[in-house]
């Protein structure tokens, strides 16, 4: 049954100690995920999320690493394994959305951008993929963002980082689909979250359905597209009817 899919499998989540990765490692522990929560220095949120999900009888645990540095990828996956075993399900999530002009966006901050956003999710997807191959199990989801079709309000930047985001998942999904392992994205538009707080161009009232999205209700979207086989090579858009494919 697909809502029992998800039950007993391991996941990480990077970038999980806030935001829409927090939604998200809590939605795969209320379905029976056993989540590792990836941070890199947000120990005091991490810590009260593993707590939070614990607290409701699931299983979790905080492990510390930086997605673009490969030395950090391998310890952190080295701990996730020790705690729970091979990761079965990874969703890339971790990001950085550094919003700037035109005339001040300067190479430090491209090099940043992809660092994080697209350099990370090669790196970790690498690292966990030789014991989906060897499961023949495994689910790949990465968090792109309606950036990749339009641009976006936060630079060429960041919509270039997920744009090559949404090209990675494809090149996943196509070299590894009789393998069982599944390759998606999930493209968000302004869900309110820290990331968004207090932006002056946020304005809900030029999204269709009148409200920002909420990171539960990406979370929702992210455990749908894991438990379901037969979806692979794929871009889903949350963003209340603001970008239409």
């Amino acid at each position: 049954m697909l809502n029992d899919a998800l039950r007993g499998r391991i996941a990480l989540v990077t970038g999980g100690s806030r935001g829409i990765g927090r939604a998200i490692a809590i939605a795969l522990a209320e379905v029976g995920a056993r989540v590792a929560v990836n941070h890199r220095a947000n120990e005091e949120d991490v810590h009260e999320l593993v707590a939070l999900i614990r607290g409701r009888g699931g299983d979790a645990v905080a492990v510390r690493g930086d997605v673009s540095v490969p030395d950090e990828v391998s310890e952190m996956l080295a701990h996730v394994h020790d705690a729970f075993g091979p990761v079965e399900i990874l969703i890339n999530n971790a990001g950085i959305a550094r919003q700037l002009s035109l005339e001040k966006l300067h190479l430090a901050t491209w090099d940043a951008t992809m660092a994080t956003n697209l350099r990370g999710p090669f790196i970790v997807t690498s690292a966990v993929v030789p014991e989906m191959r060897k499961r023949n199990w495994g689910r790949l989801v990465f968090v792109s963002s309606t950036a990749a079709r339009v641009g976006g309000i936060v630079g060429p930047h960041y919509a270039a980082s997920k744009a090559g985001v949404e090209g990675l998942m494809r090149s996943y999904a196509g070299l590894l689909a009789k393998e069982g392992i599944t390759s998606n994205a999930i493209a968000p538009a302004l869900i309110e979250t820290e990331m968004l707080a207090g932006n002056p161009n946020v304005n809900p009232d030029s999204i269709p359905v009148g409200r920002l999205g909420t990171a539960e209700e990406v979370a929702d979207l992210v455990v749908a597209v894991a438990r379901n086989p037969y979806v692979t090579g794929q871009t889903f858009q949350i963003n209340g009817g603001l970008y239409k494919t």
